[in-house]
């Protein structure tokens, strides 16, 4: 778990950054936000930044899941909108727990993306899909000695769910030994018949929230992104560049729209990569509005594929866009017609339609 989560991926995987080196506190709060519109990330961005008050009940992720007496299985939703570090502070919770600083009183965390849990298509036993994701537990027989201990199932990006999560018309289950469809499994791990002692983390955008009843959780939490500390993330990214991490600040400062998104970390990460690379060639034109930092970044990641796969380093804008002009396209056609349908989540036979 700790190899698994030590390094963030940047961009490709040449890109692996140490998660200590970069990770930036965010600013969690118990309850969530009322009164934003789910539909509109920017405009949420906006809202939350603006309505951080003295009333709000700030969290530590690490104290998410400390025994208080009584309280035998806590269930745990947090809540945040795409990019805003819901997975990251997922990653450093484990981290933390693996290099024993937090939660030892914990023996198991399992983390169980529902991306990959999609991939399930056959019956399964909890603990054999346990042992799916982690090969290690294939030598416990005895799949009840998992059961007896202080587990915490970790399952990030509720959003991406393929399954129904009919939790009315389920059958009811017990038995961690028995097989049943993956969508069983885990309604009846959320409702506490599976694995009771248990405590679990379910991480979601605010809109798929709502799959899972206000009955199944103990607490609910919410992600607001950066709370005036995105200078923090600009000071980590370029610490052997202070000028330059002055420079970005400044920027973003003066240019509103920018203010606004940089609470949202992969906003903050996009923008970095934009600046760093303006700055470094003394660009004249600095990216001021959402659609131009967008499309520099697109260019970026246009060239590195170039670099990557045709070994091709292109620098002139006009030269990239006239080589690649066929597949933005076709990235721009996918991403409009997916998302008429609502649909944020695509793979990899959903390019292959568009290719």
């Amino acid at each position: 778990m700790k190899s698994r989560c030590e390094h963030l991926f940047e961009g490709n995987s040449r890109n692996e950054t140490p998660l200590k080196n970069i990770y930036t506190e965010l600013y969690i709060t118990a309850g969530e936000t009322e009164g934003v519109c789910n539909e509109h990330e920017v405009l949420q961005i906006e809202t939350a930044s603006r309505t951080c008050t003295s009333e709000d009940t700030p969290v530590n992720c690490n104290n998410l899941f400390k025994p208080l007496p009584g309280q035998n299985r806590i269930t745990v939703m947090t809540k945040g909108i795409t990019g805003i570090g819901k997975t990251v502070t997922v990653q450093k919770f484990i981290l933390d727990w693996a290099e024993g600083k937090a939660n030892q009183h914990l023996d198991f965390i399992f983390l169980l993306p529902f991306q990959e849990l999609n991939l399930f298509k056959k019956q399964s036993s909890l603990h054999s899909l346990l042992c799916g994701f982690y090969h290690e537990l294939g030598d416990i027989e005895d799949a009840n000695t998992i059961a007896s201990c202080q587990v915490l199932f970790i399952f990030d990006g509720l959003e991406e769910s393929r399954f129904a999560l009919d939790f009315k018309q389920n059958e009811t289950l017990f038995d961690i030994a028995e097989e049943a469809p993956i969508d069983v499994l885990l309604t009846n791990l959320i409702k506490g018949n599976l694995s009771p002692r248990a405590r679990l983390w379910i991480t979601s955008r605010p809109a798929a929230a709502n799959q899972i009843s206000r009955k199944n959780i103990t607490k609910m939490t919410e992600v607001r992104g950066f709370n005036d500390l995105q200078e923090e993330y600009f000071r980590k990214r370029f610490c052997l560049d202070a000028k330059l991490a002055n420079r970005c600040i400044s920027h973003i400062k003066t240019t509103g729209s920018l203010n606004i998104m940089c609470h949202i970390p992969v906003f903050c990460w996009i923008t970095a990569t934009v600046l760093w690379e303006k700055f470094r060639d003394d660009c004249k034109e600095i990216p001021k509005t959402l659609s131009e930092m967008y499309t520099h970044f697109v260019l970026i990641q246009t060239n590195l594929k170039n670099q990557k796969y045709h070994n091709i380093e292109e620098t002139d804008v006009r030269r990239i866009l006239k080589s690649d002009k066929e597949i933005i396209l076709k990235l721009a056609k996918l991403a409009f017609e997916h998302l008429k349908k609502s649909n944020f989540i695509f793979y990899e036979k959903d390019l292959r339609v568009w290719h």
